[in-house]
C-alpha cells in the first residue's frame, strides 16, 4: 500500500518541470529501488548493497543526491560545458574549454558504442539521480532536471577533469576573441600560500605489528569534495572509500583485497604545439613537415545567462592533428594535446575498484586512462607499489617538453604511450615503505627508491617539496608501525620548511640587533621564543603562529622581487627568499607580525590554535564563515611548510581568524590481513544540512587529526545502525 500511494503521489504531485519523468519509468525505477537496500551507519555513512553492481550505481547516486545534491549537480553543470547557463557570461571561456576538448554529441556516440557492462552503470548513474529528482519535488535544480546516461563520459579522464583544469580560460577567451593576453601575474595567495595535493604511504608487512601492509589515504582537496561510501554487490563488488560527487566509482579507497590512494603528480601527460598557420584561399593551413593541411574548423553556439534571459555567443572552433586550439604565442597558434580517451577512463576508474591483487591492479592499470595521478598501493598479500603516473605519450627526448614545441616538426608528434611496464614505479622496496606527497618518485621509498637516470625526464619533472621530506624523515626513522602510529606519522607535526628559514630570521636578528642601540623588547622576545621553538605545529604554540606569518610575509616580500613569472619549486624558492631578502627586511617584517597580531588580537602572544579554525555553518557550496560563531582549533598547518596534515586557511571578509577550506579531507588509514581494519574521518560530518546531527560530528575529531573506526562487515555494520530503507522511501 505504501508504494501504491508513493506512486499515486509521484504521477500527481509533480512541478511542471518534471513531467520528464513517464509514468512507467518511475514505475520500473521503483521496482528497481526494492531490490536496493541503504544501511546508514551511526555516522551517517551509507552501506550500499545491490544483486548487482548497476543496482549499486544506482543506490549510490540516489545516496550522493540525498546528501548533496547541489554538489552533483554543480559538478556537471561544469563537465558538460553549461556553467554559462547559470552563473552568467563571465563562465562562457569555461565552458568553451570543455567544448574545446569534448562534446555531448561525442559523449553520446561513445555511450552508444560502449560495452555492455558499461552501458547497465551508466544508465544506473542516470537512473538514480532522476528517480531522486522524481520522489523529491520541492528539491529545485539549478539547471539539470534530468540526467543522461552519458554525462559521466564528458570527464576526459573518469573523475572531474584534473588535466583540463590547468588549461587558461584566459588564453582561450584572447585567442577566441582576438585579444591581447599575457601570462597572468604569479599569485603568491594560490600558488606559494596553499599547494593543493595528496599524501599516500604504503607500508610493508616486514615494518609492522601485525605483518600486514598498511596504507595511508590522505588526499588534500577543496573540503566537502567527496564523500564517505561503502558499495557492495553479489557480483564481487566490495568497495569503501571517497566517492566524488557524481561519479559512481571509489576514487579513493579499498576493498577486502586491496587499496589505493592516488596522489597528483607532474608525469608530463598534455603536450602544447606551436602551430604555423596560414590563411591560403580563405582556408586555414597549417605546417606539418613539407606538407600543409587545413585547419579544422566547427562553429558552435554557447549559451549563457543575461539577467532572465539565456543569450548565445557565437564561436569558430579550430583543430589540428595535435589537438584543438587554445592560445596564441606571438603568430602561432597552440594546440593542444592531451588524454582524451573518456570510456577507457571511466572503466579503469571504475574496474580497479574491484581488483584482487597487484598483478590485477596492474592489468587495469594497462587501459592507461589516468592523466594527472600516481598510485600508492596495498594489499593483503603484503604487496605494496608505486607508479608514478599511467598515461605518458612516448616522446622524442632531444625535445624540451616542459615548454611549447613546434607542431610543424613531426619530429615531436607523439609516438603513442609507454606501456604499464616503462613508467616510473616501485614494487616491494627494502625500505619496507612507500611515501608520494606530490614530490620526486626519486625519493618514494629512501634507498630503495627508482634511479633518475633510468627515465627520461618528461616522465617524471616532479621537484621534491618539504611534505616529502618530512614524510621521508618520519617513515625512515619508525621501526614497526601499528594503525595507531601510522595515524601518528600521518599527523606528525614537523614543520621543515621552517628548518630552513628561522635560523636565517635568527642571524638576520643578530646582525640588525648588534647595530641598534635598544632592540625592541617584544622583538627580543619573539626572537628568543623562535630560537626555541622545535619547529613542530601545535594549538598552544604561539611560534606556530609567528613563523607562519611571518614566513608569509618574508615570502611575498622575495616573490614581489622576482622580474617576470619564473616559478620555483618549494625548496628552491625558500632558499631564494634566504638569500635574497636582507636582514633589515627580514626582522622588519617580523617587527610587522607582531604589530598586526597585537592589533587583531590584542596580544601577539596569541597561540595558533586561536587563530587557525575550522567551522562549518552552512554545508553550501561556497561557506561563509564568522569569528562570533563556535569553532574547532586546529593545529597543522598548510602543506607549504612541511605540515603531512594539510589545513589551508585564511581570513574571509569580517573575520580576523583564519578558516580552513582545503587539504586533510577524506582521510583513512586501513591494515590489510585476514579481516581488513580501517580508520577514517571527514572534515565536519556526512551530511550537507546543517539540521543534522551528522553536519558536524566529526568536526572535534577531523580537527584534533583523530579517526573513528570503519564498519565494513555486515556482523559489524549491524551493529551500529543508524537506519535502514530503500531508495525511494522516506
Amino acid at each position: 500500500m505504501r508504494s501504491l500511494f508513493l506512486l499515486i503521489f509521484l504521477l500527481n504531485s509533480f512541478p511542471a518541470w518534471t513531467q520528464a519523468f513517464r509514468p512507467d519509468e518511475v514505475k520500473r525505477w521503483q521496482q528497481r529501488a526494492k531490490g536496493i537496500t541503504i544501511t546508514r551507519d551511526t555516522w551517517d555513512i551509507p552501506h550500499i548493497y545491490g544483486k548487482t553492481d548497476a543496482d549499486v550505481v544506482f543506490g549510490l547516486l540516489y545516496t550522493q543526491c540525498e546528501d548533496d545534491f547541489a554538489r552533483v549537480e554543480e559538478n556537471y553543470i561544469d563537465a558538460i560545458g553549461r556553467m554559462a547557463e547559470v552563473d552568467g557570461e563571465d563562465a562562457l571561456y569555461h565552458d568553451l574549454r570543455a567544448r574545446l576538448f569534448m562534446d555531448t554529441t561525442q559523449a553520446m556516440a561513445i555511450y552508444k558504442k560502449s560495452p555492455a557492462w558499461m552501458k547497465k552503470l551508466l544508465d544506473a548513474f542516470a537512473e538514480g539521480t532522476n528517480y531522486y529528482l522524481a520522489t523529491h519535488p520541492n528539491v529545485k535544480p539549478r539547471l539539470l532536471t534530468r540526467f543522461q546516461p552519458w554525462m559521466p563520459l564528458m570527464f576526459s579522464e573518469g573523475s572531474i577533469g584534473g588535466n583540463l583544469s590547468v588549461i587558461s580560460t584566459e588564453r582561450i577567451k584572447a585567442f577566441y576573441t582576438n585579444s591581447k593576453w599575457s601570462a597572468q601575474a604569479y599569485d603568491f595567495e594560490k600558488t606559494d600560500r596553499e599547494p593543493v595535493g595528496s599524501n599516500g604511504f604504503a607500508i610493508a608487512p616486514s615494518k609492522t605489528a601485525s605483518k600486514n601492509a598498511m596504507l595511508l589515504i590522505n588526499p588534500h582537496t577543496s573540503f566537502y569534495f567527496r564523500s564517505e561510501v561503502h558499495v557492495v554487490s553479489k557480483k564481487g563488488l566490495n568497495a569503501y572509500g571517497a566517492v566524488t560527487w557524481g561519479q559512481f566509482f571509489v576514487y579513493q579507497g579499498f576493498n577486502q583485497n586491496c587499496g589505493w590512494m592516488h596522489t597528483s603528480g607532474d608525469a608530463d601527460s598534455m603536450d602544447e604545439y606551436l602551430e604555423t598557420v596560414e590563411k591560403k584561399d580563405g582556408i586555414y593551413q597549417y605546417k606539418s613537415g613539407a606538407e600543409w593541411r587545413p585547419v579544422k574548423t566547427e562553429k558552435i553556439s554557447l549559451p549563457y545567462k543575461s539577467g532572465n534571459e539565456i543569450k548565445h555567443k557565437d564561436f569558430t572552433i579550430y583543430r589540428t592533428h595535435h589537438g584543438p586550439v587554445a592560445g596564441q604565442l606571438g603568430d602561432k597558434w597552440i594546440a593542444i594535446s592531451m588524454m582524451n580517451d573518456p570510456l577507457n577512463a571511466l572503466a579503469q576508474s571504475y574496474l580497479r575498484t574491484k581488483a584482487k591483487d597487484y598483478k590485477s591492479y596492474q592489468n587495469v592499470m594497462k587501459l592507461n586512462g589516468n592523466a594527472t595521478n600516481n598510485t600508492v598501493y596495498a594489499d593483503r598479500k603484503g604487496t605494496i607499489a608505486y607508479w608514478h603516473g599511467n598515461f605518458i605519450p612516448k616522446r622524442n627526448p632531444k625535445f624540451n617538453w616542459n615548454e611549447p614545441v613546434d607542431g610543424s616538426d613531426p619530429e615531436t608528434d607523439w609516438k603513442g604511450l609507454h606501456d604499464i611496464t616503462e613508467i616510473v614505479q616501485v614494487k616491494d622496496p627494502v625500505s619496507g615503505w612507500i611515501q608520494n606527497c606530490n614530490s620526486t618518485p626519486f625519493s618514494v621509498s629512501g634507498p630503495s627508491s627508482p634511479a633518475i637516470s633510468q627515465f627520461p625526464t618528461y616522465m617524471a619533472p616532479d621537484a621534491e617539496n618539504y611534505r616529502g621530506v618530512n614524510a621521508v624523515q618520519v617513515l625512515s626513522q619508525k621501526t614497526v608501525f601499528t594503525l595507531d602510529t601510522l595515524i601518528v606519522a600521518a599527523n606528525d607535526p614537523h614543520l621543515p620548511g621552517f628548518d630552513d628559514l628561522i635560523p636565517s630570521l635568527l642571524q638576520a636578528y643578530k646582525t640588525v640587533s648588534a647595530k641598534s642601540e635598544e632592540p625592541s623588547k617584544p622583538l627580543a622576545e619573539a626572537i628568543d621564543l623562535l630560537n626555541n621553538w622545535d619547529k613542530t605545529y601545535g594549538t598552544t604554540s604561539v611560534a606556530t603562529t609567528l613563523a607562519v606569518f611571518w614566513g608569509e610575509k618574508i615570502q611575498r616580500l622575495a616573490r614581489a622581487q622576482i622580474k617576470g613569472n619564473q616559478r620555483f619549486d618549494f625548496l628552491t624558492f625558500t632558499d631564494y627568499v634566504v638569500k635574497n631578502t636582507s636582514p633589515e627586511d627580514k626582522v622588519k617584517m617580523l617587527a610587522e607580525v607582531l604589530e598586526e597580531l597585537t592589533r587583531d588580537f590584542g596580544t601577539w602572544k596569541t597561540p595558533w590554535g586561536d587563530i587557525n579554525r575550522f567551522q562549518r555553518l552552512t554545508g553550501k557550496i561556497k561557506e561563509t564563515f564568522d569569528d562570533q560563531k563556535p569553532s574547532f582549533p586546529v593545529g597543522f598547518t598548510s602543506a607549504t611548510w612541511g605540515s603531512l596534515a594539510s589545513f589551508g586557511a585564511r581570513t574571509y571578509p569580517g573575520t580576523k581568524k583564519r578558516y580552513g577550506s582545503v587539504g586533510n579531507s577524506f582521510v583513512a588509514v586501513v591494515e590489510f590481513g585476514d579481516r581488513v581494519k580501517a580508520r577514517t574521518v571527514v572534515n565536519g560530518g556526512h551530511s550537507s544540512d546543517p539540521a543534522s546531527p551528522h553536519f558536524n560530528d566529526q568536526s572535534a575529531l577531523f580537527s584534533a587529526g583523530k579517526f573513528k573506526d570503519v564498519w565494513f562487515y555486515p556482523e559489524d555494520i549491524q551493529q551500529h545502525v543508524g537506519k535502514t530503507y530503500h531508495p525511494g522511501e522516506k
